[in-house]
C-alpha cells in the first residue's frame, strides 16, 4: 500500500519550499497558527503557487480559508468572505481549500458547507479540525463525503491525534474510503506509525520551530515568530514511508 500522505503547515514562503524540498505531499497554507490558522494573504498565496508550480506540483498548495478565531460559528458577513477567498484560492491556482463551519448547537452547518464545496468548484476540500467539536464525528464524516468534500482533518476529538487514535481507526472503517482521514492535531514524528496503523490517509503537523528577530520596539509585539523546520519535515515523510513499509 502507499504511505500516508504527509501535509504541512505553513505561514511562509521559506515553509513551501522547505516542503517542496523535504519530500511533503502537500501544505496548508495558513497564518496565526497560534490562533489555530487563518486565512493567509492574498500576496502569500500566489507566492506559494508560483513555488509549487516552480517545482512542478500544481496542486501542492491547500489554503485555510478561516476569517478569525473563536470557533467555527459564522455569520452571513463572515461566510460571504469566506466564499470570495475560496473563489479566489481556485482563481490564483490553488489544488484545495480547507474549510469548515458549524451551527449554534454544534453541529455541520449543512447550507454553508454545501455553499464553500460549490465555491471550490472543482478543487479538492479538506474539512478541517471544527469536526473535533461535532457531537457524532462518524456520522458527520458519512454526511461530508455525500456534500463532496474530499477529506477530514480530525485529532479524534482529543487534545492530540495520538490519544485520539482509536476514534481515528472508527472513522476510517466508517468513511470506507468514500472520504480521507487526516490525523492532525499535535502530531509529533515519533506518533506517526501508531496513527499509520490506525489506517488513516494522511497525517498532517506544522514541524514548527520558534526562533527570535530583531527587536520589534513597543508596538511591533514579540520579537519570537515560528519558522518550518526542515528536520521535522524530513523525519515525518520518511516515518510515514517506514510505518506502511
Amino acid at each position: 500500500m502507499p504511505r500516508p500522505a504527509v501535509e504541512i503547515a505553513v505561514q511562509d514562503a521559506p515553509g513551501v519550499r522547505i516542503a517542496l524540498a523535504e519530500g511533503a505531499d502537500r501544505v496548508e497554507l495558513c497564518s496565526a497558527l497560534g490562533l489555530g490558522g487563518l486565512t493567509p494573504s492574498a500576496g502569500l498565496l500566489r507566492s506559494a503557487v508560483e513555488l509549487a508550480e516552480s517545482a512542478s506540483r500544481p496542486r501542492f498548495v491547500h489554503v485555510l480559508v478561516r476569517p478569525r478565531g473563536g470557533g467555527f460559528v459564522y455569520a452571513e458577513d463572515e461566510l460571504a468572505t469566506m466564499l470570495a477567498d475560496v473563489r479566489f484560492a481556485r482563481e490564483a491556482g490553488a489544488g484545495g481549500v480547507v474549510v469548515g463551519a458549524l451551527d449554534d448547537r454544534g453541529a455541520l452547518d449543512l447550507p454553508a458547507i454545501e455553499r464553500l464545496v460549490a465555491a471550490a468548484d472543482g478543487l479538492e476540500v479538506t474539512f478541517h479540525r471544527a469536526l473535533d467539536i461535532v457531537a457524532d464525528p462518524a456520522t458527520a464524516v458519512a454526511t461530508l463525503a455525500s456534500l463532496g468534500v474530499t477529506r477530514v482533518l480530525t485529532s479524534g476529538g482529543a487534545p492530540r491525534s495520538i490519544d485520539g487514535a482509536a476514534v481515528l481507526a472508527g472513522l476510517v472503517a466508517r468513511a470506507a474510503g468514500r472520504v480521507q482521514i487526516m490525523a492532525g492535531g499535535g502530531v509529533r514524528v515519533d506518533d506517526i506509525p501508531a496513527l499509520v496503523t490506525a489506517g488513516v490517509d494522511a497525517v498532517h503537523l506544522s514541524a514548527r520551530d520558534t526562533v527570535h528577530g530583531a527587536p520589534s520596539g513597543p508596538g511591533g509585539g514579540d520579537t519570537a515568530y515560528d519558522i518550518t523546520d526542515p528536520s521535522v519535515v524530513h523525519a515525518a515523510v520518511a516515518a510515514a514511508g517506514l510505518a506502511r513499509g
